[in-house]
């Protein structure tokens, strides 16, 4: 199994409910194919380089896991049609 890294980033202007029901969503995805969760650590509020959607400000938070290649093309799915998902990237961890 590799390991992933997924950089996210949520509207601001949510409930902070809604962020944590968004990020448990994407970690039963990676839990659903098989993979495991080792951390998902929240940056909290960052500033932006440059107005996404209109917004100056999204939530941050990075979570690493462990699984095979589709979980990650799962995830781009998943966070696609999130309307919470502003952005998103994964890296794999060498």
């Amino acid at each position: 199994m590799a390991k992933y890294e997924m950089l996210v980033m949520l509207n601001n202007e949510s409930e902070d409910a809604v962020k944590e029901a968004t990020l448990a969503k994407l970690e039963g995805v990676v839990t659903a194919k098989g993979g495991t969760v080792v951390s998902t650590d929240k940056w909290g509020t960052k500033k932006l380089a440059y107005p996404v959607n209109f917004k100056k400000e999204a939530y941050y938070a990075l979570m690493t896991f462990e699984g095979e290649g589709d979980i990650c093309a799962e995830l781009v799915r998943v966070s696609g049609i999130d309307a919470e998902v502003m952005r998103q990237t994964i890296v794999k961890i060498a």
